[in-house]
């Protein structure tokens, strides 16, 4: 892209007549180009996803008595896994790590945005249990997917474990 200067004296339309007047090949050379159809240019610059959508088996119930069923986690720090080693609930209590550790990466439940140890306290034992796997599994492979193998007619295929529909996560 030239830029182009413009004079203290020059009128617009002297601009816009120099515009006009000046050849344009890198705008005939892209033309084709936009008739291709858009690629996903994440994927081709190996972007990192860094929040992942789930879905609890159970779902959090809140004060006023709505249930949060869908929520979006981030994949954790070094920081993240350090903070927790200095608080004195874990000190005193090495297994509420997971529960300061969540409420650290959970970015989203719901309708609730300001995630907190209280609130994954509340949680349902399987909403923590299915969480910490969903940590483990987007920290460490770096998605949610996982192979299977159907133990009656012993076929292997891969399940989302973000959830989605019921009975699918």
């Amino acid at each position: 892209m030239r830029r182009r200067t413009v004079s203290p004296g020059a009128g617009l339309e002297e601009v816009l007549d120099t515009l006009a007047a000046a050849p344009a090949p890198r705008e005939e050379a892209a033309a084709p180009a936009a008739a291709a159809p858009p690629r996903d240019r994440s994927r081709e610059r190996g972007s990192l996803q860094t929040e992942f959508a789930f879905e609890l088996p159970r779902g959090y119930v809140d004060d006023e008595g709505q249930v949060h069923r869908h929520g979006t986690m981030r994949l954790a720090t070094a920081r993240d896994e350090l903070r927790p080693q200095i608080d004195l609930r874990v000190k005193e209590n090495p297994a509420y790590l997971s529960v300061v550790l969540l409420s650290q990466v959970i970015t989203q439940l719901g309708t609730v945005t300001d995630v907190h140890a209280g609130i994954v306290e509340r949680m349902y034992a399987t909403d923590v249990a299915f969480l910490q796997d969903f940590y483990r599994r987007i920290n460490s492979e770096g998605h949610t997917h996982a192979a299977v193998t159907c133990p009656l007619c012993h076929g292997s295929f891969e399940v989302d474990l973000s959830g989605g529909r019921l009975g699918e996560s």
